[in-house]
């Protein structure tokens, strides 16, 4: 399908359907309530949706930082949606305009039923990006597209666990691990989960680690927002030593998959070894709420963060990013082991984390 086609739509207003003449497609943005219901409803079902591919997101980036989002769907003839693309437009001084579908999570992309609606899906993608010259879109898929002819990366892994009952996990461990995992308990550490009565413990560890990390940290309006919109599927772990949380982490549940996209512990506290009550705790409430999967998140095959959750079991899930250049050439690098990052990553770990708090939203949220 040429690029052309969907350059003339958009040029059209952005709002307005378009049919596919080969495909009997129609390719429309979302905009009213009834189809965010349809939306939803369709993602509910779909093979290879996610929790990010879930409409309530749009609200929860728009809302916490402010971002542009389209969020396109293809319907058949009949109005069926038999496809969904979510895409958010991160614009700065500093990092330029592009799209991500989703930034600051692992997972995104298209979500489509078919071969035909995922390329009208991605075709009216690229036509939009190019009116709006934006750099380059980036997919985050956690399978490999035979249909999506574009570049990707796919230099990170998805750990993944399959769960049994507690039981049969716990004796699945070897000796080092359980005695690892009996530490913190026999040190008087506890671990907790809940929702909002958490957050502030959650902030308070979770933006700490991060000033440690050299990495500007996102507001705790962004969690709260998170918390509110998916009430019922997301929570906070916490393990607190003598009332003082230590660890925490925020876990998202989706079908049969407990993911956790971040956790923090305090390095003064690691020779009590909370990280591993942390992930103790959540890996029993996910086989108390009858999740069949743990979703460790992100990470390099080989790094230190790989081997910590490769001990628990935890297999490694190829992740593919495909990408978009409008000028073509290298694929775009914003991680924060890009060398032209480093002198500000260890000017970031000397500042105060009170105005880290004040000053990394404005620029996180262009991070994606």
């Amino acid at each position: 399908m040429a690029i052309g086609f969907w350059g003339s739509f958009l040029d059209n207003g952005p709002y307005k359907s378009v049919v596919d003449r080969k495909t009997d497609m129609i390719v429309q943005l979302l905009k009213s309530p009834g189809q965010r219901k349809h939306w939803d409803d369709y993602v509910s079902q779909a093979r290879d949706a996610t929790h990010y591919h879930q409409v309530g997101w749009k609200d929860v980036i728009e809302r916490s930082f402010g971002h542009r989002a389209c969020y396109w769907m293809a319907q058949d003839e009949r109005g069926e949606i038999q496809g969904v693309f979510p895409l958010i437009h991160l614009r700065s001084l500093f990092f330029g305009s592009f799209m991500v579908s989703l930034p600051y999570f692992n997972y995104g992309g298209v979500c489509a039923t078919n071969s035909a609606a995922r390329k009208v899906l991605v075709d009216a993608a690229i036509g939009w990006a190019q009116k709006q010259r934006a750099e380059h879109i980036e997919m985050r898929h956690d399978t490999i597209t035979h249909d999506i002819d574009l570049p990707f990366k796919n230099s990170k892994v998805s750990m993944r666990l399959d769960l049994p009952s507690e039981g049969e996990l716990w004796t699945s461990f070897n000796a080092k691990l359980r005695s690892q995992i009996r530490r913190p308990m026999k040190d008087g550490l506890v671990g907790r989960v809940g929702r909002e009565e958490e957050l502030d413990a959650f902030y308070k560890v979770f933006s700490r680690n991060m000033r440690d990390l050299g990495t500007p940290v996102y507001s705790k309006s962004f969690f709260r927002n998170i918390l509110q919109t998916f009430s019922e599927n997301v929570w906070i772990v916490t393990v607190y030593n003598k009332n003082i949380p230590v660890a925490s982490g925020v876990l998202i549940g989706f079908r049969d998959t407990l993911e956790i996209p971040w956790a923090s512990s305090l390095r003064e506290y690691n020779s009590l070894s909370p990280n591993m009550l942390l992930y103790w705790t959540a890996l029993r409430f996910a086989c108390d709420r009858g999740f069949r999967v743990f979703d460790f998140g992100r990470s390099t095959p080989g790094s230190g963060t790989y081997r910590f959750k490769e001990q628990w079991g935890a297999r490694p899930i190829s992740l593919y990013w495909y990408y978009w250049m409008r000028s073509g050439g290298q694929l775009p690098d914003l991680s924060p082991s890009h060398p032209k990052y480093r002198l500000a990553i260890q000017v970031w770990k000397r500042l105060p984390v009170s105005f880290t708090r004040l000053i990394g939203p404005p620029i996180v949220k262009n991070l994606p």
